[in-house]
């Protein structure tokens, strides 16, 4: 039983390290149709589920679009990840999405969910190629800058810039990009994002982000970071790099002297961040390792004891288990079979006295490894002694092998006993 418990536990954690839980994501917001509604359980319902299925196991792309066309209406749905984040983090995200819209929205037959690193659309109605604003989003940091409207003029002009990068590649190309610059107030650098969804043209991708920025103007002035999310797209401005660092970032004009509070990722600090992942990734590895190696050898270790008691006892294995002690057990007992804990030595071994965990005191035969009689001896007094019980017989309290270790554990008999005289042995216990 033992062994399983250690071949299950080796499994899970192998898994756990080739195969990692999925991160936690950090859900923004969902918006469900509340005019537009579906009868729980209905047909609408099963191609739903089907559609969030198929978002969630496209793997191999960053945007995707489907549809569901079973006995109710048509689904239409798809999904876009942040232009910066690696496919991992995509489909981990998605995979949250589609799992939890069902519960958010139970009965909608529109819904819309917004996490960090991407969102997820359906609709009974088609959606695909076309802008839409609404449902919205806007978020912003509830601090505020030193000379707001200079500084609100910097984000936009750097924000329409972005807007530009992000509007120009063609249709079903990725429509993303970030910008960096520091030779705005105080030597500060405000990093902005733009996305639209792959499948709008240039034109209406930059439409939509126009009026994402112009929706900025209202929700965000003056503020140190703000964000407008629309289905079709969405722009991000922040006084830190929100995005990975792998995105593109030009390098700042002048100095980085952040003020208080400000987040700000120089290459000092990137150089520092790199440093910690190298030696938090080998340490996990080295960790791993070394659990894999102690697992491997327990399970080893107790693959072999469990053979050489079949070995020894056949049939009578399972019978004799409930008298099975652990060597690290009598080792506690004995304080490692201490000098001070031997009684004497027979012909096939030493005797010391023992105190189990649980206060009883014991006498405990350790038989030679070298002798091939003690051995057969060892077989015979547990498979005898374990079924014959005499008052005037020191009991047998049990046994233990494993590797090259045999030992006998009895009651511990200070006053002696019958076949102690029978026998003339000079040990407190029958050897």
């Amino acid at each position: 039983m033992a062994s399983s418990h250690k071949i299950v536990l080796l499994f899970f954690f192998i898994a756990f390290l080739l195969f990692p839980p999925t991160q936690a994501q950090t859900h923004i917001t969902d918006n469900c149709s509340s005019n537009k509604n579906f009868t729980a359980n209905s047909a609408f319902q099963s191609d739903r589920a089907t559609l969030l299925s198929s978002l969630a196991f496209n793997n191999a792309i960053d945007f995707y679009n489907d549809t569901a066309v079973g006995r109710g209406d048509t689904v239409y749905g798809l999904f876009m990840c942040r232009g910066d984040v690696t496919l991992t983090m995509c489909h981990q995200c998605v995979g949250n999405a589609t799992q939890g819209l069902p519960s958010a929205c139970p009965v909608s037959k529109e819904a819309i969910v917004w996490y960090d690193d991407c969102l997820v659309r359906y609709s009974n109605r088609s959606f695909f190629s076309t802008v839409a604003i609404r449902p919205r989003f806007v978020g912003w940091n509830p601090e505020n800058v030193f000379l707001p409207a200079s500084f609100m003029r910097t984000v936009y002009d750097i924000m329409n810039k972005t807007a530009d990068e992000a509007a120009k590649p063609a249709v079903g190309q990725k429509k993303y990009a970030s910008t960096a610059r520091g030779d705005i107030l105080a030597f500060q650098t405000v990093y902005c994002l733009a996305q639209c969804t792959p499948d709008l043209s240039p034109s209406d991708c930059r439409w939509c982000l126009s009026e994402a920025i112009r929706d900025l103007n209202w929700c965000c002035d003056g503020r140190k970071g703000g964000r407008v999310l629309y289905p079709s797209c969405n722009v991000r401005y922040e006084l830190y790099r929100f995005y990975l660092p792998e995105a593109p970032t030009p390098t700042p004009t002048l100095a980085i002297v952040p003020l208080p509070g400000s987040q700000v990722i120089g290459k000092g600090q990137s150089t520092r961040t790199v440093v910690i992942v190298v030696v938090s990734s080998v340490g996990g590895f080295l960790i791993f390792v070394c659990l894999v190696y102690y697992l491997l050898k327990s399970l080893i270790k107790t693959r072999r004891n469990t053979v050489l008691r079949q070995k020894y006892f056949g049939n009578e294995t399972n019978n004799l288990e409930p008298l099975r002690f652990s060597f690290a057990t009598i080792e506690a007992a004995t304080n490692k079979f201490s000098h001070e804990n031997c009684l004497g030595q027979g012909g096939f071994g030493r005797v010391y006295k023992g105190v189990l965990s649980n206060g009883q005191e014991v006498a405990i035969k350790r038989l030679s490894k070298s002798s091939d009689q003690g051995a057969e001896e060892f077989k015979n007094e547990v498979l005898l002694i374990a079924k014959l019980q005499h008052k005037n017989l020191v009991a047998l309290l049990g046994f233990c092998i494993e590797e090259r270790e045999k030992v006998l554990i009895y009651e511990y008999v200070p006053n002696k006993s019958l076949d102690n005289f029978l026998f003339g042995l000079t040990l407190l216990n029958p050897f």
